[in-house]
């Protein structure tokens, strides 16, 4: 539904997308995560036609968008970042207005409009002027105009950026109910967004997909990397330079100073060494107290972190 074959964009003597590949199946949600200016937007723009690629090829839809731009993008529904409403219009009226640029046949105008406030919950704000509503519901009439074409592939730039927990939920759940629908690329940088809504995630850094697979797949316990998760009485900066010292161990994390004298720590691995006999013998030599010892299940952003701190070295 939508594939990119060796896409590269330069701005001047700078490669903000470097000749990247990948390809999002028809109804899959994708979580597309990196770190600031890893050129996930320029991406973004590249898939709805906005900026076309230095080289290599975006294919939307089964469309070629540099070959046949028009007939691409009305098969896409975008929301950027800050959505360009008009504020002083009724949510009504906005959407009317939209359905009519975007070349809705007069005799479904109606139809379109009323589906569109009826998938995005907007049906008892109809008639509210977009100016006096919530920034959640500002989120959903920003939402509302991306579908208002009845789009197969729907991009999502940082949907909910600026919203209260309240609001992140519910438009998540506007987002997962089109699951299967629409095929969906969103972008943002809510990691715990990502883990509820995405069937798969594309990492990008410095322009290159540094990583993809399913959710489950990347936070999955039996992987080869492994977080354990550790409670010492112990002083916490010694507990960190002896633990630093093992074979395998890539990263010692403080986590919180438990109680008086006793600190949590997480420790990664590098994947390839089973480091659990190591600790326990480093913490035994010192004679401090170890009161817990756990494997821990890595977190997307455990990942994220990981793969884009390697990225850096």
């Amino acid at each position: 539904m939508i594939e990119l074959k060796n896409v590269t964009k330069r701005f001047g003597s700078k490669t903000a997308v470097d000749s990247i590949s990948f390809e999002v199946k028809k109804g899959e949600i994708i979580g597309f995560l990196g770190p600031n200016a890893a050129g996930k937007t320029t991406t973004m723009r590249m898939i709805t036609g906005f900026f076309p690629p230095t080289s290599g090829e975006v294919i939307v839809a089964g469309v070629d968008i540099l070959k046949e731009p028009l007939r691409a993008k009305e098969k896409i529904g975008y929301m950027p970042e800050n959505v360009p409403v008009y504020k002083e219009m009724d949510v009504y009226s906005y959407l009317k207005f939209i359905a009519e640029i975007k070349g809705v046949a007069r005799d479904k105008v109606e139809a379109s409009v009323q589906k569109a406030m009826r998938e995005t919950g907007l049906t008892d704000v109809s008639r509210s002027i977009i100016a006096k509503l919530s920034k959640g519901y500002r989120q959903r009439v920003g939402l509302a105009q991306a579908i208002m074409n009845d789009p197969e592939v729907l991009v999502l730039d940082e949907p909910t950026v600026g919203l209260d927990p309240k609001q992140i939920r519910e438009i998540r759940e506007l987002i997962k109910n089109m699951r299967g629908e629409r095929t969906i690329i969103l972008s943002t940088h809510i990691l715990p967004e990502v883990a509820m809504t995405c069937d798969r995630v594309i990492v990008i850094n410095h322009g290159k997909i540094i990583a993809q697979d399913e959710v489950k797949s990347l936070t999955d316990p039996s992987s080869k990397a492994v977080s354990i998760y550790l409670e010492v009485e112990a002083p916490e900066q010694k507990v960190i330079a002896e633990l630093k010292k093992i074979s395998g161990v890539s990263e010692v994390r403080s986590e919180s100073s438990v109680s008086e004298g006793v600190n949590g720590f997480t420790v990664t691995t590098d994947g390839e060494s089973d480091i659990r006999r190591d600790v326990v013998a480093r913490i035994m030599k010192n004679n401090w107290g170890l009161l817990e010892f756990r494997r821990k299940q890595m977190s997307l952003e455990d990942v994220f972190l990981k793969l884009v701190t390697k990225e850096e070295r």
